[in-house]
């Protein structure tokens, strides 16, 4: 009999856990030039089975498009904080979706920074008319309602500009690692003009107070977060300063930071700070 209950439960907690995989797609108001073709909007939906209502849109750091064309494209999208939200998320019966690019903002893959799906971009009304499209599909087709956009580093010009355009079309955003200073090339200057008042719904900033990362400082973060800002303090300085690791990606840290961006998901309230 207790070998039944063993089997029983550990039968539910495999399920309770388990997850699919799907393709979100969404054809924007534009055409390929060359196949005339509609230019295709696309995510990966991670579902809990768990049923929830709520999920996170998750926009990536550079290059910034994780040209997904399958599930299968997944993997090679998930950052050791995406990986930590899974685990912390799905739990709670809250799903996450892997964004990408639209596929005529596409670039190089692999190299060192975005050669596409730059400011221009991601600060037009083009931009939050392709995500409008792939948050109708999550509410049409899977029930998804409460809507949060999660940007890291770089992809935190795509979570705080949709932030500004979509007001209370979302549940709330959250902003990891914020970029503020442009790079050489002039990228990323569009967050100088981000307009934080226009935000209706909640916000949440995360940031490591000590990021080595050149264009995303503490201090500029704290001068504008106000009461949202959640200091992150401690991780592993190894590696790339504004890389998938380091300080700047919570390194070593990465679950209790999702632990507490699912906390503020379900309560609303902040915490000051987590880390040693």
């Amino acid at each position: 009999m207790r070998t039944l209950m063993l089997g029983f439960l550990l039968a539910w907690h495999a399920a309770a856990h388990a997850q699919t995989d799907i393709l979100i797609e969404s054809a924007t108001a534009r055409s390929d030039s060359a196949t005339n073709s509609p230019v295709m909007m696309r995510a990966i939906l991670v579902k809990p089975a768990v049923k929830g209502d709520s999920v996170v849109l998750f926009f990536r750091g550079a290059p910034g498009y994780a040209k997904i064309q399958s599930v299968a494209d997944k993997q090679r999208n998930m950052i050791q904080l995406a990986r930590a939200l899974e685990r912390a998320l799905l739990p709670e019966g809250i799903a996450l979706a892997i964004m990408d690019c639209p596929t005529d903002q596409w670039g190089d893959y692999g190299g060192p920074s975005a050669t596409n799906c730059l400011d221009d971009y991601r600060s037009s009304d083009a931009h939050a008319d392709d995500v409008r499209g792939i948050i109708a599909r999550l509410g049409r087709d899977h029930g998804y309602t409460k809507v949060y956009l999660l940007g890291h580093s770089m992809g935190t010009l795509s979570s705080r500009w949709l932030a500004a355009k979509l007001g209370n079309e979302i549940a709330g955003g959250i902003h990891s690692a914020a970029v503020n200073v442009p790079n050489p090339k002039g990228h990323y200057g569009s967050a100088r003009s981000i307009p934080y008042d226009a935000m209706r719904a909640p916000q949440l900033h995360v940031h490591n107070e000590a990021d080595a990362c050149r264009g995303t400082p503490y201090y500029i973060v704290k001068g504008y977060a106000g009461n949202s800002l959640l200091t992150v303090r401690g991780g592993t300085s190894e590696g790339n300063p504004c890389g998938a690791g380091h300080l700047h990606s919570y390194q070593g840290i990465e679950d209790m930071v999702a632990k507490a961006i699912v906390s503020w998901i379900k309560t609303g309230k902040a915490e000051n700070a987590v880390g040693g």
